[in-house]
C-alpha cells in the first residue's frame, strides 16, 4: 500500500518531512542501529498525535514515537514514520503542591521539570545520565531510574496515572481502579475493552501465574525491564493481590509498543536534605569494589556507583571532566561513588567515619576523599559523562552497548562478574565497568569493532552467552535501557517461550495491526541486523589539511559521536553547546546531527568525492563554531574543526561566493579601510554601502564593524617608560583589536606599563581565525607557520604571549597544534603552552604577588560578565572573574549565557540573523537589560561586544578597559 504523506500533512498543524537529511538524522539514536524511516514528523500538539496515529491505522503505516533519541536498545530506529514528541509536546501541564504530582507532556525535560518544581519544594527522583536532556516520555517508554533508585525506585514506580492514544486513535487514561472498576471496563465494547478482557484471561489462569512467577527475574532484582510487566500486574486485587490495579505501570517500560502517551502523571518528593557527602573510595582491585558494595549498602546510602579504570583514564583527555577529576589520587582500579544525605553534617560525618572504618578493617579502599554540597555535582558530572567518553577510546573497536544493561541480586553481582570475565577471556575481550553498582547493575561494554565480519558474530554469540549467564542467576537482561531490538530476540530464553507467547499475544491485543513501533519487545528482527555499520565495509582514508591522526582520520572524528545528546541540552539546563540547538530545539540543528549528517553522506553518500555533499554543506550551515562541543561533548567531536576542514575541500569543487571570500579576507580589507578610516566607515554604512552589503548576503539590520588607526601605529610612536621591568611580555596584535577595537590594546599596554611591566608586540601575522572560520584552512594553516617560525624564538616561560581576543589568542592552543608542519610541532607545542589570555597572565602575577590591589581604587563597582565561547571552550573565564574582583570593592557576575549569537560573521549574513538574535534573547540580553545602568557589562570578544549593543542598545567594555579604569594613576 503506497503511503500519502502529503494527505498526513493537510490533517495535522506540525510537519512533515520526507527529504534525505532529516531521514538519515532520525535513522539512528545513540545504539549501534541503523535504519532509515519513510518520514519525521514533528506534531505541533496532541490533537496532532492523534491525526498521526489515525493515519498509521487506516494505512497500516508503522510510527516510532521518539523523544531525545538518547536510547540504548534501537528503540526509536525504525522504516516507519518517526514522530519526534520533543519538539513541541513538552509542557508541564499542571503541579499540585499540596498532593505532591504533576501532569506533564511526554516531550518534557526531566531536569527541566526538577528546576520548575524546586520552587515547590518537590522534585521527580529517577535520575538517569541523560537526565538533563532525556525526555518524560523516554523514561516512561524504557522505565529509567538511574543513580538514587534505592531511594526513589523507578519510573514506573513513579508513574501514578498516564493518558494516551490506542493503536486506533482512541483516547485512554490509566490509573489506580478498584476490582469493580476493572470489571466495567472489562465490560466496554471497544479497543480499551479488550485490552482489559486480554489481561483478564491471561493473569486468571493459574499455569499462566506459576510460569511467571518462575521465569520472570527474581522480585529482588529492583532493576528489572525485560519483556512487559506483567509480573507486577498478578499481584494486583483483580487477581487475589494486595496492590491496586493500574496499566500505566504496565505502559512504563513497553517501550511506546502498547500505546503512545501524551501525558503523565508522575509522583513527587520533597526536596532532599540540605546535605550532600560523597565518600569516593579508591580500590586496588574491581573484585574489591564489588565485595565493598555489599557492606557499604548497611548504611543505607542514597547512592552507590562504580567508575573503572578506563573510564577514569578517558577522563583526563576531556577538557570539561578533567576539571572534574579533583578527587582522584593514583591510579586506582575502580572507585566507588557513595552518596550520604542528612540534614545534620555531623550525622554524615560520623555514618561515613563508620563505613571508613568498616572498609579499613576488611582491607578494602586506600583513599577516602569526602565531596560536599556543591562540589558534589562535579562528582557526578565526571561519572555521567562515563556513556559519551567511551567513544573516545582510539580505532574502531569501542565499548559496546550490547550487555550493558544486566541486572542480578546485589549479593550475587561479584561471583555474576567473575563468571562474566570468564566469557570474555574465552572471546579475548576487554570491558568497560560502570554505574549502578548498589542496585546489581554495572554497565558492561566490551570492546568490539563492529566494522568487521567477525565483529558483528561476536557483537551477537556475547549477547547470547551473556543473556544465558543472567538467566542462570535469575537477573534481568535489560535493568533500565529496555530490550528494544537488542535484546527482543533473547527474551523466550529469559522467560521461557510460554510466557513469551503471553507477551506476543498482549502486543496483538494492543496493535492489532503492528504500527506502534514493530519489532521491539516482541518479534524483534536477529539483534545483529540493520547495523550503524555493515561488515566488511572500508572506512575512507581522507587527505586533510588538519591533523586528524588523533582520532584515526576525519570520518572517525565524526563516527566518536555516539548520539548519547549532550548537544540537546537547553538554555535552561545550561552550558554553551549547542547554540543553534538551543534557540530553536530542532535536532537538524544540534551537534550530534552533524556528526551524523557527516558519517552518513562519508560512508553511504551517493557521490563519489565525499566533500561534494550539498546535504553536508546545509547541515553544516547553522553551526555557530562556537567550539562548546570540543570540551563538553564528552566524545570530544570538535565540530567546528570538522566543518572548517569540509568547507575548504567543499569550495575547492564548488567556488568561493564573493561573500565568503570578503569575510575570509576581512583583516586584508580592514587594512585597506584603515588607510582613511573616516572616509571608509561613512561608505561603509552609507546607502550604498547598505545596498551592497545587501546584495552579497549581509543583513541590513547590521551596522559595518568601524575601522579605526592601527593600534601598530599607535605602538610605534609611544614613549615607553625606561625603567627595569618587573617582567616582559608579548602582545599579540591581532587583526581585530589592531584595526577594529585599538583602544582596548592601547589601555591595555597602558595598564601593564603602569604596573611595571614591559610590553613588546613581536613581528607577527593576523591570527587565521577569519579564514578558518569560513574553510580557508590551507590560508590558516600558511599564516599559523610563519607565525610559529616568527615566534618561536621569543615565546617561553619567562616571556609568555598574551592576546585580548579569545578567538585569535586562543588559535595558538588549539588549530595551529594540528595545523603546523611537523617540523614546526614542537614549537607550536611551546608557544601553546606559554600562550594566555590577558586575564591569565594578569591573575598569574597577582598569584606571584607582582600586581598589588592597593595599586587599583577602593571605590565600589558592580560587574556583569559575559565569557566568550572560546575562552569557555578551550581556558576558562574563572581569571577573569578573578581578575574583575581585584579591585577591593569590585564584585563580578557571571551571565550564564553560554554563546552570545554573533559568532563572529555568522550574526551579519542575512540568512543567519533571525537564529543568531533568537541566541542572544535566550538569556543574554534579558540579563544585560536588566542590570543597572551603574554597573559595567563586560565581554572580551569584540563580535560579543556588537551584538550585545546591536541587541540592547547597551555598551559593553573589554575586562582591560574596566581594570584600566580601576588603576590608581
Amino acid at each position: 500500500m503506497k503511503i500519502d504523506l502529503s494527505r498526513l500533512q493537510k490533517q495535522i498543524k506540525g510537519k512533515v518531512y520526507t527529504d534525505e537529511i532529516r531521514r538519515r538524522l532520525y535513522s539512528t539514536d545513540a545504539s549501534a542501529y541503523r535504519e532509515k524511516p519513510v518520514a519525521v514528523v514533528i506534531p505541533q500538539d496532541k490533537e496532532d498525535l492523534r491525526e498521526i496515529i489515525k493515519f498509521a491505522y487506516e494505512s497500516k503505516t508503522p510510527i516510532i514515537p521518539r523523544g531525545a533519541g538518547t536510547s540504548l536498545a534501537g528503540q526509536v530506529v525504525g522504516s516507519g514514520i518517526v514522530v519526534d514528541l520533543s519538539k513541541n509536546l513538552n509542557k508541564i501541564i499542571e503541579i499540585n503542591q499540596e498532593e505532591h504530582y504533576a501532569w506533564v507532556e511526554p516531550g518534557v525535560i526531566r531536569d527541566e521539570l526538577n528546576i520548575e518544581l524546586k520552587k515547590y519544594g518537590l522534585f521527580f527522583g529517577p535520575e538517569t545520565s541523560t537526565s538533563n536532556r532525556c525526555t518524560i516520555g523516554g523514561m516512561l517508554g524504557n522505565n529509567a531510574c538511574g543513580t538514587h533508585l534505592p531511594v526513589y525506585g523507578t519510573t514506573r514506580d513513579q508513574t501514578l496515572a498516564v493518558k494516551a492514544f490506542l493503536s486506533d486513535g482512541s483516547e485512554v487514561e490509566f490509573s489506580e481502579i478498584s476490582v469493580e472498576e476493572f470489571s466495567k471496563k472489562c465490560k466496554q465494547n471497544n479497543l480499551e475493552g479488550e485490552i482489559y478482557r486480554n489481561l483478564r484471561d491471561i493473569l486468571s489462569d493459574d499455569y499462566n501465574k506459576e510460569q511467571i512467577k518462575k521465569e520472570f527475574p527474581h522480585p529482588d532484582i529492583r532493576r528489572r525491564n525485560t519483556g512487559y510487566a506483567i509480573d507486577l500486574l498478578i499481584d494486583t486485587e483483580p487477581f487475589g493481590g494486595k496492590n491496586k490495579f493500574n496499566l500505566a505501570k504496565l505502559i512504563a517500560g513497553s517501550e511506546g509498543t502498547l500505546a503512545v502517551a501524551y501525558a503523565v502523571k508522575l509522583n513527587l518528593h520533597p526536596l532532599p536534605p540540605n546535605h550532600k557527602a560523597l565518600l569516593c573510595v579508591h580500590f586496588e582491585t574491581l573484585r574489591q569494589a564489588l565485595e565493598a558494595n555489599i557492606h557499604i549498602l548497611r548504611y543505607k546510602p542514597s547512592a552507590i556507583e562504580l567508575m573503572d579504570d578506563k573510564i577514569l583514564e578517558l577522563t583526563k583527555d576531556n577538557i570539561d571532566q578533567n576539571k572534574n577529576r579533583f578527587f582522584v589520587s593514583g591510579n586506582p582500579a575502580a572507585i566507588l561513588i557513595a552518596e550520604f544525605n542528612s540534614g545534620d553534617k555531623e550525622q554524615i560525618k560520623k555514618v561515613v567515619a563508620e563505613v571508613e572504618s568498616d572498609l579499613r578493617s576488611r582491607g578494602y579502599g586506600y583513599h577516602f576523599p569526602l565531596v560536599w554540597d556543591a562540589d558534589t555535582k562535579r562528582v557526578w558530572d565526571l561519572r555521567k559523562a562515563g556513556l559519551g567518553i567511551l567513544s573516545n577510546m582510539p580505532g574502531d573497536a569501542k565499548p559496546q552497548p550490547v550487555i550493558e544493561d544486566t541486572a542480578v541480586r546485589v549479593e550475587d553481582l561479584p561471583d555474576y562478574i567473575e563468571e562474566f570475565d570468564e566469557i570474555l577471556t574465552k572471546h579475548n575481550l576487554e570491558c568497560v565497568y560502570y554505574a549502578h553498582i548498589s542496585t546489581g547493575e554495572l554497565h558492561l561494554r566490551p570492546l568490539i569493532n563492529l566494522k568487521t565480519e567477525d565483529g558483528q558474530k561476536l557483537f551477537r554469540q556475547i549477547a547470547f552467552d551473556t543473556a544465558k549467564l543472567v538467566k542462570k542467576y535469575r537477573g534481568s537482561l535489560s535493568g533500565e535501557h529496555g530490550d528494544g531490538r537488542l535484546r527482543g530476540e533473547f527474551i523466550p530464553l529469559m522467560m521461557g517461550e510460554h510466557n513469551y507467547n503471553l507477551l506476543r499475544q498482549i502486543k496483538r491485543t494492543w496493535d492489532p495491526y503492528g504500527i506502534l513501533n514493530p519489532g521491539k519487545i516482541t518479534d524483534t528482527p536477529r539483534m545483529d541486523t540493520n547495523l550503524r555499520y555493515v561488515a566488511g565495509q572500508k572506512t575512507p582514508e581522507i587527505k586533510t589539511v588538519f591533523d586528524f591522526s588523533k582520532s584515526g582520520g576525519y570520518l572517525r572524528m565524526a563516527e566518536k559521536c555516539n548520539g548519547s545528546a549532550d548537544c540537546r541540552k537547553s538554555s535552561i539546563i545550561g552550558g554553551t553547546m549547542c547554540p543553534s540547538f538551543k534557540a530553536t530545539r530542532n535536532e537538524w540543528n544540534a551537534t550530534r546531527a552533524r556528526a551524523n549528517i557527516l558519517r552518513e553522506f562519508i560512508t553511504y553518500g551517493y557521490k563519489p568525492d565525499v566533500f561534494s555533499h550539498k546535504e553536508i554543506y546545509e547541515i553544516l550551515d547553522t553551526c555557530l563554531a562556537c567550539k562548546a562541543c570540543k570540551a563538553e561533548c564528552p566524545s570530544n567531536v570538535d565540530i567546528t574543526k570538522l566543518k572548517a576542514e569540509f568547507l575548504q575541500h567543499y569550495y575547492d569543487k564548488n567556488g568561493i561566493p564573493l561573500r565568503t571570500r570578503l569575510i575570509a579576507n576581512f583583516p586584508s580589507l580592514n587594512k585597506l579601510m584603515a588607510m582613511m578610516p573616516k572616509f571608509s566607515n561613512f561608505i561603509a554604512n552609507s546607502k550604498a554601502g547598505k545596498f551592497f552589503a545587501k546584495k552579497i548576503g549581509f543583513a541590513q539590520e547590521r551596522e559595518i564593524p568601524q575601522v579605526y588607526k592601527p593600534l601598530q601605529k599607535w605602538y610605534k610612536n609611544h614613549s615607553f617608560e625606561k625603567k627595569s621591568p618587573k617582567k616582559r611580555v608579548y602582545l599579540f596584535n591581532d587583526e581585530f583589536i589592531n584595526l577594529n577595537d585599538p583602544e582596548v590594546g592601547v589601555k591595555a599596554i597602558l595598564l601593564l606599563e603602569r604596573l611595571g611591566y614591559q610590553v613588546i608586540i613581536p613581528k607577527h601575522l593576523e591570527s587565521g581565525r577569519t579564514y578558518l572560520s569560513k574553510g580557508f584552512v590551507r590560508k590558516a594553516k600558511k599564516i599559523i607557520n610563519q607565525n610559529i617560525a616568527l615566534l618561536k624564538d621569543l615565546v617561553d616561560e619567562d616571556t609568555p604571549l598574551i592576546g585580548l581576543e579569545p578567538s585569535a589568542i586562543l588559535t595558538f592552543r588549539d588549530e595551529s597544534l594540528d595545523l603546523a608542519d611537523k617540523s614546526l610541532r614542537e614549537d607550536a607545542k611551546k608557544i601553546a603552552e606559554n600562550t594566555m589570555l590577558f586575564e591569565e597572565f594578569f591573575v598569574k602575577e597577582i598569584e606571584a604577588g607582582r600586581i598589588k590591589q592597593e595599586d587599583f581604587t577602593t571605590e565600589e563597582k558592580h560587574i556583569k560578565l559575559h565569557g566568550h565561547c572560546y575562552q569557555k571552550a578551550l581556558a576558562s573565564t574563572k581569571p577573569t572573574l578573578q581578575m574583575l574582583a581585584f579591585p577591593k570593592n569590585y564584585t563580578v557576575e557571571e551571565i550564564p549565557s553560554g554563546c552570545c549569537g554573533m559568532a563572529g560573521s555568522f550574526g551579519y549574513e542575512a540568512e543567519h540573523y533571525e537564529l543568531s538574535m533568537k541566541v542572544g534573547e535566550m538569556i543574554l540580553f534579558p540579563a544585560v537589560r536588566n542590570t543597572p545602568a551603574d554597573w559595567y557589562v563586560a565581554a572580551p570578544g569584540i563580535s560579543c561586544r556588537h551584538h550585545i549593543s546591536h541587541g540592547t542598545g547597551r555598551k559593553p567594555l573589554h575586562p582591560v578597559e574596566i581594570m584600566y579604569e580601576a588603576l590608581l594613576m
